[in-house]
Order: C-alpha cells, then sequence, then structure tokens
C-alpha cells in the first residue's frame, strides 16, 4: 500500500504546562518553535471528539523533524501514571539523535533530568540490527518518554553521522505493542511502511536501558517512504504491561499521536476498515491550515496509540 502513503509527518505529544515544555524542548534539547496557535470550533471538536474544545498548538523541529506538542486549555485531561513503565501499552518514544552521546547525557544531568536508564547503554554486537547502537532513555517535566541515541558508522541514516550539532534529528517513534503481527498488519499491510528489521533485544543492557529487569522485547523497524521511522515493541518477558485505559482522550497526557500524510484519506480508511472495523469513517474538513493540513482523520490503532491520517 505504499503508493497511498506520503510521510510520516511527525509526532504530537499532550502537555499540561506549554511555557514549562518549552523551556525543556527549546533549551535542553535544542528545539526550534517555528509556529504557535491557539485553536477553537466544531470542526476541531468533530477531529477529536470534544466539545467546546480549545487548545494552544506549538511546532518544535529539530533537523528535519517536526514535534507538535498541545496543551488542552478546555476540557483538562488526565496526567501520565505515576508508576508508568516502559512495557505498558501507552509507552512511546521519541529516539532523538545525537552525534556523542556522552556529552549530550553529561548535558541532561547538568539539567537534572528525570532518567529512566540507569546510564547510555551499548547494544552488544551479537544484535545484528542494533549492535553498538548508543542509547539513554529519560522523561520530559510531564513523564513523557524520550530517548537519545547515536549510531556507530554503518547503522542508521547516513545523516547522523554529522558532528556540527549535538542534537541532530528524530530517527524514529517506539511505541509498545500487545502482538506484532497485528501491528504489522496496521502499518505495514494497511499503511504501507516497509519492515526495515526484526530483532530480539535482551541482556543487562537492555535492562538498564528501559528500567525493567529480565526484559526481552521484540524490536520490529518500519520505514515510511519520507519521514519518522516506526519501532514496534513487543515485551515478551517479564510480560505484557497494563493495556492503555480505554477511555483515553487527547487531552489525556499519555495520549501522543503520529501523523501520516496521505494522498487520498478516504482510500486509507477504507483500506483500513476491512481489517479493523472500528475505525472512524468520518473525514473533517477544517476552515483554515492552522494545523498544517485541510482534510483528516483522528483513530487509534488496535493498542490505542493515536494515529492522524491527513491531506494538506
Amino acid at each position: 500500500m505504499s503508493q497511498i502513503h506520503t510521510a510520516v509527518e511527525g509526532v504530537g505529544i499532550t502537555v499540561a504546562d506549554m511555557e514549562r515544555s518549552l523551556d525543556f524542548y527549546t533549551t535542553v534539547l535544542t528545539f526550534k518553535k517555528i509556529s504557535d496557535v491557539e485553536i477553537s470550533g466544531s470542526e476541531y471538536d468533530r477531529l477529536l471528539g470534544f466539545a467546546n474544545l480549545r487548545m494552544r498548538i506549538v511546532r518544535l523541529q529539530l533537523g528535519d523533524e517536526i514535534v507538535e506538542l498541545t496543551e488542552y486549555l478546555n476540557p483538562k485531561g488526565r496526567p501520565i501514571p505515576t508508576d508508568s513503565r516502559s512495557n505498558d501499552q501507552w509507552f512511546q518514544h521519541l529516539a532523538i539523535v545525537v552525534s556523542d552521546i556522552d556529552l549530550a547525557y553529561k548535558s541532561l544531568r547538568e539539567y537534572q533530568v528525570h532518567p529512566i536508564s540507569i546510564a547510555p547503554q551499548t547494544i552488544p554486537e551479537f544484535n545484528p540490527a542494533s549492535g553498538g547502537v548508543k542509547a539513554f532513555y529519560f522523561k520530559d517535566p510531564d513523564g513523557h518518554n524520550l530517548e537519545l541515541i547515536n549510531f556507530p558508522l554503518g547503522k542508521g541514516d547516513a545523516r547522523w553521522q554529522q558532528t556540527d550539532r549535538l542534537f541532530l534529528g528524530i530517527d524514529h517513534t517506539a511505541i509498545v505493542v500487545f502482538n506484532t503481527e497485528i501491528s504489522l498488519q496496521f502499518y505495514r499491510d494497511c499503511l504501507g511502511l516497509k519492515l526495515k528489521s526484526q530483532s530480539e533485544n535482551m541482556g543487562i543492557e537492555q535492562e538498564n536501558l528501559s528500567g525493567i529487569q529480565g526484559t526481552k522485547v521484540q524490536v520490529s523497524s518500519l520505514k515510511p517512504p519520507a519521514g519518522i521511522g516506526i519501532e514496534l515493541l513487543e515485551y515478551l518477558s517479564p510480560g505484557k504491561g497494563r493495556s492503555t485505559p480505554t477511555n483515553i482522550q487527547a487531552n489525556d497526557l499519555f495520549h501522543w499521536q503520529t501523523t501520516f500524510v496521505v494522498k487520498d484519506v478516504a482510500t486509507v480508511v477504507q483500506q483500513l476498515t476491512k481489517h479493523f472495523p472500528a475505525i472512524p469513517s468520518e473525514i473533517v474538513t477544517l476552515p483554515e491550515m492552522m494545523l498544517g493540513f485541510k482534510r483528516g482523520i483522528f483513530l487509534r490503532d488496535s493498542d490505542r496509540h493515536g494515529i492522524r491520517l491527513v491531506k494538506p
């Protein structure tokens, strides 16, 4: 289905305090603000399933990639559970590429950023897909999961070998899934992403990275024709985490959304509903381009991760 899919345009995160989040992402991680708008209206209510919705949306850029921060001014949502773990179904993170992970880690420590990992970890060479990759998990002020990642020569996109900046861009967003095959049907078969590699990550390095003892996780790396990659994380050990609440809404802080730009939204929705009948069908036309698109639909995958299908 790659002919109907254009790009994974960006990832959206719901935040509690926009000014606090902007300070973190622009100061600590060197993102640049590219737009800042306040939005309300019946079309946006229909898109997201709210009444009297009012939100402030700020788009940030790092390298070529976009992150969209949304503060819901009305209505407010729920915080991230304080006992969230890396294998819970609502887990999602951004993998921020750095040219020097030790220097980036030192910078995070100076800003007293909340860690998940013990320290940066190097994936063992017995892992053909990720051997030599260095990574570190941490949290933003709301508790959203983030990752620093550094690629050795021969791994990752060639552009990640540049050294002119410390923070280079976003390689992928990772999501925890209950069943890899079901998720591949959604993202590969229906949305047209290409399965680039699969591996089983385990050992002390993976335990130190995720903060979970006995971790064994199946990692499936998917690449779109353009834009941010998606990693599917299925925890084989120590077991599945908690399911995402069935009543999750876009104003909850544990809500994320990944934006797919497609040639024809209706065609993609039709393809999805053949395999996932619960997918909504109403495509909303917006009155202006304040979100960067004119037509779109919001839906959730089989693990309730947020997906936005849009046409510019």
